[in-house]
């Protein structure tokens, strides 16, 4: 069986402690994307017009004798409005509202692909393909005693004694703007993502401690899903686990 060592707050080895067999899942990259895609599908929330957008106009035909397309203009001027073939007019299939965008995934498939996006976390050469900058070996366990930190500056220097910090400077440098309408949609940014930290335990005071350096996410063990620890559809997310965390890894995905 696999060990890894702890760290403390202060970034030196406490002891070593054995790892779960979910670190030694085979890598399947399929099934990692299909959880992850069918996770950001089902978030999507319905859009679409109103039944009756574009056909509220007082637009009428002129009728034959003109020289003119017999088509629905506005009643006070010669615009043309309501059919879809016309400049101005409505949309001929705009998106419908009923549409059912969701994806299902089989339980054990989703299951599975949690398991081996975990399994990645613990191999240098998927956390290094996804850009993450970091020191030491993986997988990281810290001492329970990261999961009663209350404050940004605590967290910031636990990351800095763990060799980690470097990561989310990473994050923070890659803020850029965002391509496209979703700018005036308030998500003008992209930001990267940088360290997961999984604990045993919730604690309100490290997520909000956590969520202000740039690309850290703080969930529980038992609230794991691709998406989270495969970001974009790619595993290997540089990833700290609580011993806590580790212990119920044993139970939660089996």
């Amino acid at each position: 069986m696999a060990t890894a060592k702890t760290i403390d707050l202060s970034g030196k080895v406490l002891r070593d402690i054995e790892l779960p067999a979910v670190f030694d899942v085979d890598f399947r990259p399929d099934l990692i994307k299909k959880a992850v895609l069918a996770a950001q599908a089902n978030r999507l929330q319905p859009y679409g017009p109103r039944l009756y957008s574009g056909m509220d106009t007082s637009a009428r035909s002129w009728g034959s004798g003109r020289g003119v397309a017999q088509i629905p203009r506005l009643a006070n001027g010669s615009r043309a409005a309501r059919v879809p073939q016309a400049t101005g007019g409505r949309r001929a299939h705009p998106p419908k509202p009923e549409t059912d965008r969701s994806e299902k995934v089989n339980t054990k498939e989703r299951r599975y692909a949690i398991r081996s996006a975990i399994a990645a976390t613990a191999d240098p050469t998927l956390v290094s393909l996804r850009g993450h900058v970091y020191e030491g070996e993986l997988p990281i366990v810290a001492d329970n005693a990261l999961e009663g930190l209350e404050k940004t500056k605590q967290v910031a220097e636990f990351l800095e004694a763990a060799g980690l910090y470097p990561d989310v400077l990473r994050a923070k440098d890659g803020k850029t703007i965002r391509a496209g309408r979703g700018k005036l949609r308030g998500r003008k940014y992209k930001h990267r993502k940088s360290v997961l930290i999984v604990t045993g335990e919730d604690n309100l005071a490290l997520v909000k401690a956590a969520r202000n350096l740039c690309g850290v996410d703080v969930i529980r063990a038992d609230k794991l899903n691709a998406e989270l620890l495969a970001p974009g559809t790619h595993a290997g997310r540089l990833t700290v686990w609580t011993e806590a965390a580790i212990e119920k890894l044993e139970d939660a995905f089996q």
